[in-house]
């Protein structure tokens, strides 16, 4: 699994991950694997994905296409940049949506968060979508990284202060995340108030 988190103040918002990959009881560090980042680049927005090794790639895959409109401006437009990718994700990609039996919807197995000048996303494997005020960590790492960013957030006065703290907490105690991370702030778009 993996340390990835997202913090917002200030006026910014931070995305970080760690950089271990591991398959089983093989770990691959930053000096083994050329692709370390966890962390995918789309226009003015950052996501981080856990699970899988291949969401990793197979998300790049479709976030360089124009096929699917990616729209991370609100909670909504999330969730229907994630609905509209379930399909391509099953058909073209060949996505196992079994998960639990009773679960209510197919599974897209990925869960992801994403900063973006329009606030902190969370994106989890039925397609819910949350959109979070200071901070949120996923992972086999984030208890470690949420009791760390909760402990520091009101002392540092920046969101990558924060967010590399939850990524160094991860790292520190999970044995399935590791340093160096990868860190990428941007800033916060100004809301336009409306006068009548």
């Amino acid at each position: 699994m993996s340390t990835v988190v997202v913090a917002k103040k200030a006026g910014k918002v931070c995305i970080a991950a760690d950089s271990l990959t591991s398959f089983g009881d093989l770990r691959m560090g930053a000096d083994y694997e050329a692709g370390h980042d966890k962390i995918l680049v789309h226009d003015d927005s950052y996501l981080g994905i856990v699970g899988s090794a291949a969401h990793q790639l197979v998300m790049e895959s479709i976030l360089n296409q124009d096929e699917i409109k990616v729209d991370f401006t609100s909670r909504l437009a999330v969730f229907e940049t994630f609905r509209q990718l379930h399909p391509v994700l099953k058909d073209r990609y060949f996505l196992n949506t079994k998960d639990e039996d009773d679960d209510p919807y197919e599974s897209t197995q990925i869960d992801a968060l994403i900063a973006c000048p329009h606030g902190i996303f969370g994106v989890h494997s039925l397609r819910e979508v949350c959109e979070y005020r200071k901070f949120w960590a996923i992972g086999s790492g984030s208890e470690y990284a949420l009791g760390a960013m909760f402990a520091v957030y009101d002392m540092l006065e920046s969101a990558e202060e924060i967010a590399s703290a939850g990524v160094m907490a991860g790292a520190e105690f999970n044995n399935a995340s590791a340093m160096p991370m990868s860190r990428y702030t941007v800033d916060l778009q100004k809301l336009k108030s409306v006068t009548g």
